[in-house]
């Protein structure tokens, strides 16, 4: 028996930190179970959000669960508790992604962990246009530090690599959009057709880029009203890619953590984000973008960072929807 207690105020607020994360098309894959004799909180994937065409593996799901975890750490510290997580902990629930265990806390937090925790909440994609202004070395080497800290490795694309990145992920766009599964599942959860607390509405969409350069995910039909004109983007779009060693579910796990830290951490410092996806769910392009120095690494996200406009952000359903009554302990 923990020698700490949880209220309902502060177990609503580890869920709304959890579930600001981000998601593949915002479809918020999750569900939370309280295990109150341990204090520990289980994060589960919900396979009715679950994308089978673009995320035949769930790797995704893995992705948006290790970012919902790393919010619940976050918010779990800047109450007071250390959180000891734990990654797939039972072998025979393959549901069961995660689990964060709450004890009282022995020192003070780390250093800039209370500006994670106000990032949680101001952090989403924007899919405009950035600014030319450069993202400075010293930004960029605290980024890589963060990755670090959750198992990944951080590299920033130099001019070539870049490139390339960008034409793998043009030719994903393109593929996606002559596969009619795909569109169909995209457009399920995109758009009009998105329900008003989940997935991705027309606002929060980026116009095309005039230049014909950055490949924008392009969501509904490509002459959709929804879509806006397309207009020009930066020349030179700073992008990183996360890496993990592996390739298995519990480094997908890491990638999730390893990308919220970097994503909050760009907020705390002003930055606007994007997620360049697309090639990473073509499992010949994802290998196609790996780079020359760490040719045997696996890419587990593709991130567009610079200074620009905040962009619209997507709804979340209340955290008590993903909330299921706990039956014993963990």
């Amino acid at each position: 028996m923990s020698s700490v207690s949880l209220d309902s105020s502060a177990l609503e607020k580890l869920l709304a930190a959890a579930v600001a994360a981000p998601s593949m098309h915002n479809t918020q894959p999750w569900r939370f179970r309280l295990y109150a004799d341990t204090l520990t909180v289980g994060i589960h994937a919900a396979a009715e959000r679950a994308l089978p065409r673009e995320d035949p593996d769930g790797r995704a799901v893995h992705i948006a669960a290790g970012a919902a975890l790393l919010n619940l750490r976050v918010a779990a510290g800047h109450l007071g508790w250390t959180p000891i997580s734990r990654l797939l902990p039972d072998p025979g629930d393959p549901t069961l992604l995660a689990t964060v265990r709450l004890e009282g806390r022995a020192g003070p937090l780390p250093a800039r962990e209370a500006d994670l925790y106000t990032a949680i909440f101001r952090r989403h994609s924007s899919r405009l246009a950035y600014t030319q202004r450069p993202v400075p070395i010293t930004v960029l080497a605290e980024l890589a530090d963060a990755a670090h800290t959750e198992g990944a490795r951080l590299t920033v694309a130099e001019a070539s690599a870049a490139a390339r990145l960008l034409r793998l992920t043009a030719l994903a766009e393109r593929r996606n959009h002559g596969d009619p599964h795909r569109t169909a599942e995209s457009r399920r959860w995109t758009g009009s057709e998105a329900g008003p607390e989940t997935g991705i509405p027309a606002e929060a969409f980026g116009p095309q880029d005039s230049f014909e350069q950055l490949p924008v995910r392009g969501f509904g039909p490509p002459r959709s009203p929804d879509r806006p004109p397309s207009r020009p983007f930066e020349r030179h779009p700073a992008l990183i890619s996360l890496t993990t060693a592996h390739d298995r579910r519990a480094d997908w796990l890491r990638g999730g953590q390893a990308l919220e830290r970097v994503l909050l951490l760009a907020t705390a410092d002003g930055l606007r984000t994007s997620l360049l996806h697309q090639a990473l769910e073509w499992p010949d392009l994802r290998l196609r973008l790996r780079g020359a120095a760490f040719p045997y690494e696996h890419v587990q996200m593709i991130v567009r960072l610079g200074y620009g406009p905040e962009g619209a952000p997507t709804p979340g359903r209340a955290a008590q929807h993903f909330l299921d009554a706990a039956d014993g302990t963990a």
